[in-house]
C-alpha cells in the first residue's frame, strides 16, 4: 500500500469502505480492554507475592542498628530501605529521604510546601504575582495535574530523542525568575520511552536560574525498569552533575516502588543535596511522626540489595516485553509505509508513544473505546489537557495479557487507518 496522503480520492474511498467493514466486524466481538493507565499486571503482582511472608507476629522486628521498626523514629527511613534506595537511585544514603507509598505524594508536597513555606528561605511562592513550570511534552499527565491544581503557568518544552529542547529550557529558566521548576522523567520517559542523553543532562546541570529557588524535579520513576538486559540506557547522574556544575541544590530526584513491589504499598524516596533533605527534614518532622517502617523493612527484607532488585526486575520484564511487542510489531506490520503514524521503540519503561496525523488523537481514542479499548484520553500528555497538533496517543500495554494486547493492537491500527483516511478525505473537500 501506498502512503495514504498519495492516495486518489476514489483510492481513498474504497479503503475507508473496506476499513468500515472491518470495523463493523470487530465491533460484533465486544471486547472489553483497558489500556487507560500504566498498572502493572496480574502476573507481575504475582511476583511480590511472598513478600507479605517476610513478616508475620513472630518475626523479629528490629533494624540491623537495633531500631524496633514498631516504634517511633527513623523519620528519615531505616537504614536498610535508605541503603537500597539509595542504589536504586545511584545517590549515597545520605541524600536520600525515605517517605510513605507514594513518590506523587512526596511531589504534591515539595510543590505545596514551596508555596506556603518557600524553598530553602526564599520567597514563598503564594506571595509572588506569577509561578511558572515547564514541562517537557508529551509528558506525565499527573505531573501536569499536581501544577495545574496550584495554579502554575505551565509552558510546553518539546521533547526530542534525546529529551527537552534545552535551548527553550535555558533561555526560560536562565532569565525569568517567574520559572520555578521543570517536570521531567529522564529515562525511559512517560510516555515516549526516550532517555536524557549526556549532553542534556550536562545542560541541566549547568543551567544558571535567574531564580534562586529554581529546581528540576527529576522523577527517575524507571531507572531501572529494563525491557531488554542487552540494550539498557544508561543516563548520568543528575545529582552528580550538578555538584560539579556548583548547582548542588538544583535538584530533587523522586522514585518509588510502585510498579517493582505492589502499587499503593510500596516505599518511596526523594533524593537531594544534604541542605535541602536538611530544610525538607524540618518540615516533616512538624507533618508526620514518621512513614511506615514495617513496610520499609519487608520491603528491604524482600529484595536483601541491588543484586537482588535487578534479578527482580529481570522478571518484570519476562512479564512485559511480549505485551509491548505484541503491540509494536503490529504497529510496524499494519502501518509502516502509510505514513499515518509515527511511535518509538521504547527500550524501557511502562508506555508507547504514538503521534497520529494532526486532528486524529481524539478521533482514533474514540473510536478505540467504541471497539471496547480503552486508552488514556487523548491530549492528557500535556498541560490542561490540551495537546495543540491533537496527535499524541499513549499506550500503556502493561495490564492486559498478552493474547487481549495482540486483540487491542489490532484495534488500535484499524481505528488508526480509519481515522486517517477520514481525515484525508475530509481535507479533500
Amino acid at each position: 500500500m501506498r502512503p495514504y496522503k498519495e492516495l486518489t480520492k476514489n483510492e481513498l474511498l474504497t479503503v475507508k469502505a473496506a476499513l468500515e467493514e472491518e470495523y463493523k466486524t470487530m465491533e460484533a466481538k465486544g471486547l472489553k480492554l483497558n489500556m487507560a493507565r500504566g498498572k502493572p499486571g496480574f502476573s507481575q503482582l504475582d511476583l511480590c507475592e511472598s513478600m507479605l511472608d517476610i513478616i508475620n507476629s513472630t518475626s523479629d522486628m528490629k533494624t540491623v542498628l537495633g531500631n524496633d521498626t514498631r516504634n517511633y523514629g527513623d523519620l528519615d527511613g531505616i537504614g536498610e530501605i535508605r541503603h537500597l534506595m539509595a542504589a536504586m537511585m545511584d545517590v549515597k544514603k545520605d541524600n536520600v529521604l525515605v517517605c510513605g507509598n507514594s513518590s506523587l505524594n512526596i511531589m504534591y508536597d515539595t510543590i505545596s510546601r514551596s508555596f506556603t513555606h518557600g524553598v530553602n528561605g526564599n520567597l514563598p511562592w503564594y506571595k509572588l504575582d506569577k509561578v511558572k513550570f515547564l514541562c517537557p511534552v508529551p509528558g506525565y499527565d499527573r505531573h501536569f495535574k499536581i501544577t495545574e491544581t496550584f495554579g502554575i503557568e505551565m509552558i510546553n518544552i518539546p521533547l526530542y530523542e534525546d529529551g527537552p529542547d534545552m535551548d527553550m529550557v535555558e533561555e526560560y529558566v536562565n532569565n525569568d525568575p517567574a520559572v520555578k521548576g521543570i517536570w521531567c522523567v529522564p529515562k525511559y520517559s512517560n510516555p515516549t520511552g526516550i532517555s536524557y542523553s549526556d549532553e542534556v543532562v550536562r545542560r541541566f546541570a549547568a543551567l544558571k536560574p535567574a531564580a534562586p529557588d529554581f529546581r528540576i524535579y527529576w522523577d527517575n520513576a524507571y531507572c531501572i525498569h529494563h525491557l531488554y538486559e542487552d540494550t539498557k540506557d544508561e543516563i548520568l547522574n543528575i545529582l552528580d552533575e550538578c555538584e560539579k556544575a556548583g548547582n548542588p541544590n538544583m535538584v530533587y530526584i523522586f522514585f518509588s516502588t510502585s510498579k517493582i513491589s505492589f502499587p499503593g504499598s510500596g516505599v518511596s524516596a526523594i533524593a537531594s543535596s544534604l541542605e535541602n533533605i536538611d530544610y525538607i527534614l524540618s518540615h516533616m518532622t512538624v507533618q508526620t511522626i514518621g512513614h511506615d517502617k514495617i513496610n520499609q523493612l519487608r520491603h528491604a527484607r524482600f529484595f536483601k540489595d541491588i543484586d537482588g532488585l535487578n534479578e527482580h526486575m529481570k522478571k518484570h520484564a519476562e512479564v512485559l516485553r511480549p505485551k509491548f511487542e505484541a503491540v509494536l510489531t503490529t504497529l510496524e506490520a499494519e502501518l509502516t509505509g502509510l505514513e499515518i503514524g509515527t511511535w518509538i521503540k521504547p527500550r524501557g519503561g511502562y508506555f508507547i508513544s504514538f503521534n497520529s496525523l494532526p486532528g486524529c488523537a481524539k478521533d482514533i481514542v474514540a473510536k478505540c473505546k467504541a471497539l471496547g479499548v480503552i486508552l488514556t484520553g487523548a491530549g492528557a500528555t500535556f498541560p490542561y489537557g490540551k495537546d495543540p497538533e491533537d496527535s499524541n496517543i499513549r499506550i500503556a500495554p502493561t495490564f492486559p495479557s498478552v493474547e487481549e494486547m495482540e486483540e487491542a493492537a489490532k484495534v488500535f491500527v484499524l481505528c488508526v487507518k480509519l481515522s486517517s483516511a477520514e481525515m484525508l478525505l475530509k481535507n479533500m473537500e
